[in-house]
């Protein structure tokens, strides 16, 4: 061991029994990269599983012979990756896996090939299910973030005060203190001047497409109207209702208002404040032909998706500000929390409430209410308010090194949508975006090829999430797109 390291002490008996590490190995001025090397290593490999927790930094530091400062520099790196975080009296918890190199099963490595991305009902599930090195899916948030600690005190807070008969069957619209803060959160936020009464809460934005799409064909209703690019998930809950789904073009204002009217749907969905997938905002014109079209008799199905993402622009007011009878407003928490938790909200035009109520009531009876009280208490505190600011800043980041990285790698790549959100769109001058996605899918990066959320020709693409990955991530896998493109 190189005794003249300054970091290491003199009381190093050679190692220690966690993971057996051994300082010997660590290269010359090296120490803090090594210890981050083997830890990450340990994650990856199942060694240090999700919910693991780390020794303290002054016990490892003194089982290694190390400073402790060594051992608080790489817990920091690991927790600027999203690998592990502080809890307080629980230490240092391991929170997320890292993927390094090509992680393998007892089957053998698992990449696979073009065949598996073939547009199915499950291709999203199968999606999730191949591993890789650096998943870049659009559309999952950082969910190493989430604040547990804050989550925590709230639902304790919320259990202290519930009355027995609070666990029973509730209003299937959802609690009414959570429908106050969302309306709170909504005027706030979105502009969007509501009664607490008119909002139900659903189980994501995907179930109010649900719920809607079965309304809408009771009343004669078969074809809603999507933007084109749009995206495929909505398009597929779409369909398993029966809809027809009519591709409206999507170009730099936004969905072509003027196709829709000629098309004649009766209804349609629009990404408004910021289009999936290419990050258009609706420019103000169409935004005033959209709201001519459903004075004359269209239904608006607005999908508020990512509306609070947003980095180098203002914000963009909700269409259902502007025209409360015709739009059915729809948003979540999925893309600020998690997903897992599966609350979302939706407010409807006051002669489809009833009915929608009515359809939730049959679906689910109502949304779990102990989570609902707790979300409500952290839009209430402030909590919610803090952790989106913190989104912010850490997604900014994360986009900055991914623009970076493809101006260096994929310099003939043109970028769509970096101004908010959490996934960018680039789009290349001929090739084939799901052949290409299949070989980064291969090499260990996981996207979606554009092509994917088209029904109609459009520039190959790849739709490039951001948010879950740390910059050095980033970098890496543009430049293995680079490499197999």
């Amino acid at each position: 061991m190189n005794r003249s390291n300054p970091a290491i002490s003199g009381r190093s008996n050679g190692g220690a029994d966690f993971l057996q590490l051994d300082p010997a190995e660590a290269p010359p001025g090296g120490l803090a990269d090594w210890l981050t090397d083997r830890l990450r290593t340990a994650i990856s490999t199942g060694h240090l599983p999700v919910g693991t927790r780390l020794p303290a930094t002054r016990t490892l530091a003194t089982d290694l012979g190390l400073s402790r400062g060594v051992v608080t520099e790489s817990y920091q790196r690991l927790t600027e990756d999203g690998h592990v975080s502080t809890h307080g009296r629980r230490g240092t918890v391991v929170v997320a896996a890292a993927m390094i190199g090509d992680v393998r099963t007892s089957e053998g490595p698992r990449f696979v090939g073009r065949q598996n991305l073939a547009v199915t009902d499950d291709v999203f599930d199968r999606l999730r299910g191949l591993p890789a090195r650096i998943d870049l899916t659009p559309g999952v948030p950082d969910l190493a973030a989430f604040p547990r600690s804050a989550w925590l005190r709230a639902e304790r807070a919320v259990l202290a005060d519930l009355e027995s008969a609070d666990f029973g069957y509730g209003d299937p619209a959802g609690t009414p203190t959570l429908r106050r803060a969302v309306a709170a959160w909504l005027a706030q936020y979105r502009g969007i001047t509501a009664n607490p009464d008119d909002l139900i809460i659903v189980a994501g934005v995907a179930q109010a497409i649900g719920l809607v799409a079965q309304m809408l064909e009771q009343h004669g209703i078969h074809e809603i109207a999507v933007e084109d690019p749009g995206s495929l998930g909505s398009r597929q809950h779409l369909q398993n209702w029966g809809m027809q789904t009519p591709p409206i073009p999507v170009d730099d204002r936004g969905m072509q208002v003027d196709v829709l009217r000629n098309s004649g749907a009766g209804a349609v969905m629009v990404t408004p404040a910021h289009h999936f997938p290419t990050g258009v905002v609706l420019d103000g014109e169409r935004r005033r032909e959209l709201i001519q079209w459903a004075t004359d008799g269209g239904l608006v199905i607005e999908d508020d998706y990512d509306a609070e993402h947003r980095y180098d622009r203002p914000p963009v007011p909700a269409l259902r500000s502007m025209l409360p009878d015709q739009v059915i407003y729809a948003g979540s928490v999925s893309k600020l929390l998690a997903p897992a938790l599966r609350i979302g909200w939706m407010l409807a035009p006051p002669q489809y409430k009833e009915e929608l109520i009515a359809r939730k009531r049959l679906a689910d009876l109502g949304n779990a209410g102990l989570p609902q009280l707790t979300l409500a208490a952290l839009m209430e505190s402030g909590e919610l308010e803090r952790q989106l600011r913190f989104l912010r800043r850490r997604h900014r980041t994360r986009r900055d090194a991914m623009v970076t990285a493809i101006r260096n790698h994929l310099p003939t790549a043109t970028i769509h949508g970096a101004a908010a959100g959490l996934h960018l769109t680039i789009t290349f001058k001929g090739g084939d975006d799901t052949a290409l996605a299949a070989a980064a899918l291969e090499a260990g990066v996981k996207t979606h090829p554009l092509s994917w959320h088209c029904q109609l020709p459009h520039a190959p693409g790849l739709v490039l999430g951001y948010a879950a990955r740390t910059p050095t991530e980033i970098t890496e896998a543009i430049a293995t797109i680079a490499k197999v493109r």
